[in-house]
This record gives C-alpha cells, sequence and structure tokens, in this order.
C-alpha cells in the first residue's frame, strides 16, 4: 500500500513538472508576440499566435508601395500590403528561436524560408534563405512598446 501511495505521489509530480514545463514554454515562445518595426523604419508587423504558431502580418508602411505589385500571381498584384500576412507558420523550438516558418518579400514577391531568433527582449533577427539559412539575409526589427 505504502508502495503505491508513493508510485502515485512520483507520478503526479512527474505530471506538475511536464505541465510547468510546458508553461513555461509557452511563455518563452510567446516572447515574440506584439509589434515591430524594421531595421529601415518604414513598416511595422504584429506577430501573433494560432492554433500553436506564429504568424506576422504588416500593419502599417510599406517601404513605398502599398499593393502587392512585385507578386508573381498577376491575381494578386492589387492586394494591399497592410493586412497583408507575410511571417506563416513558425513553431517555437526553444532557446529563442523560432522555426519552420516562411516570410514573404513583397519587394521582390518571393517567398522565402525563414528563422526568427530573439536576440534581446526588443531586438529580433529576421532571417529569410533558401536551402540553408547560410544561405540568406538577416534583418533586425526592434519591438516597439
Amino acid at each position: 500500500m505504502r508502495k503505491s501511495k508513493l508510485s502515485i505521489l512520483l507520478i503526479l509530480l512527474f505530471l506538475a513538472g511536464n505541465v510547468l514545463a510546458q508553461i513555461n514554454q509557452t511563455k518563452e515562445g510567446d516572447a515574440i508576440l506584439g509589434e515591430w518595426i524594421n531595421a529601415e523604419k518604414d513598416a511595422k508587423f504584429q506577430i501573433y499566435k494560432e492554433a500553436g504558431q506564429y504568424f506576422g502580418k504588416i500593419i502599417w508602411g510599406t517601404g513605398g508601395e502599398t499593393k502587392d505589385v512585385k507578386n508573381p500571381d498577376l491575381s494578386l498584384r492589387k492586394r494591399d500590403l497592410v493586412g497583408l500576412v507575410i511571417l506563416n507558420n513558425f513553431i517555437f523550438e526553444g532557446s529563442n528561436s523560432w522555426k519552420d516558418g516562411t516570410i514573404y518579400n513583397p519587394k521582390d514577391g518571393k517567398t522565402y524560408s525563414c528563422k526568427l531568433t530573439l536576440k534581446s527582449p526588443k531586438t529580433l533577427e529576421v532571417r529569410g534563405f533558401v536551402g540553408i539559412s547560410m544561405f540568406g539575409k538577416s534583418e533586425t526589427w526592434s519591438k516597439i512598446n
């Protein structure tokens, strides 16, 4: 009887530890939620979470363009850039890093693989690439209070 109580207690402690770890990981993953501005300070983005994945859309400015004129799909060239979701399907992998997402660049109309790295609570490295991360370009975004 005593062994079964001890076993139950150990199982409960294990489960509680897992729940706390998941809560902490969710909190860490949500650190990128909010509004960000690009390095050129000509566009703002909102990063949000939906169904456990992270997305980002343009909420202000577009570097001069108002429509998606560089899109290779002619039927999409008249859509507004403000409100356009450009960051898609990111998954938090731990260590202040989000992976397996894509970024759409309205300046060239192309979609790239992308990785996000939180360098500090107010600094986000956005790295778009083709193939492997080594062959890409990074931009630093700053968090807006």
